[in-house]
């Protein structure tokens, strides 16, 4: 009995670092947020999911710095967690003030790809958990690549390739500033706030990020990681 509960978090372990490792080559075409929409009551007469991988070189950089400046303006600098926001977050959430969010770009692909996203301690301890994983074993370029790809942009919607093609008709290639800066401001809630008819919130936030976006400049992969910010 005592070898068998020794190998439960050593099995553990090896199969969530293959699982890691395989996810930083192959693409991740399913996630299971996507499954649990789909099975999700809706007034639709079939669940939806539209989705479509594309590398990320095929996205435009202005979407990279978009998600950047409105999402995580410490992305390239951080080890996956900015203990400031995470403690102001806790703070109000513990006020009963309006619940705030304090995660990263990092920490929300990790919820995303690893988890069922449900409002839980244990689901945050995994999310923890597999954040520092893919900041370890993906990098920057990695973690921006998978977010783009699966982050949810609306009902049955994911990444921002199939965003750009249903709401604007083009490749995510080939987003301007407003586009990519209208994109990014549904963020907080995809579900709630409408890329397709964007209301006074949603242009004023699109606003502010593009401000945002010529203020900190294009996110540059290729540099080397400056002195962590916590």
């Amino acid at each position: 009995m005592k070898k068998l509960l020794w190998k439960i978090p050593l099995w553990f372990f090896i199969l969530t670092i293959t699982w890691v490792v395989v996810l930083r080559f192959v693409p991740v075409f399913v996630t299971p947020l996507m499954v649990i929409r789909c099975f999700e009551k809706n007034d639709a007469p079939k669940p939806k999911l539209t989705k479509k991988w594309v590398p990320l070189q095929q996205i435009s950089p202005k979407m990279v710095t978009a998600v950047v400046a409105s999402e995580d303006d410490l992305f390239m600098t951080h080890k996956g967690f900015r203990f400031k926001d995470i403690q102001k977050a806790y703070k109000a959430n513990k006020s009963g003030k309006r619940l705030r969010g304090g995660s990263t770009i990092s920490q929300q692909t990790a919820k995303n790809v690893f988890t069922t996203g449900a409002r839980t301690w244990v689901r945050k301890g995994f999310e923890t958990y597999f954040t520092v994983l893919i900041e370890l074993l993906w990098g920057k370029e990695r973690i921006m690549e998978v977010y783009l790809n699966v982050v949810e942009l609306g009902k049955g919607i994911y990444g921002v390739e199939a965003a750009s093609q249903n709401y604007f008709y083009k490749s995510a290639k080939q987003l301007t500033y407003s586009e990519a800066a209208l994109i990014a401001a549904a963020l907080p809630n995809p579900r709630r706030y409408s890329i397709k008819n964007p209301g006074p919130y949603m242009r004023r936030r699109q606003s502010q990020i593009v401000q945002l976006m010529w203020n900190i400049g294009p996110v540059d992969f290729t540099k080397k990681v400056a002195k962590p910010h916590w």
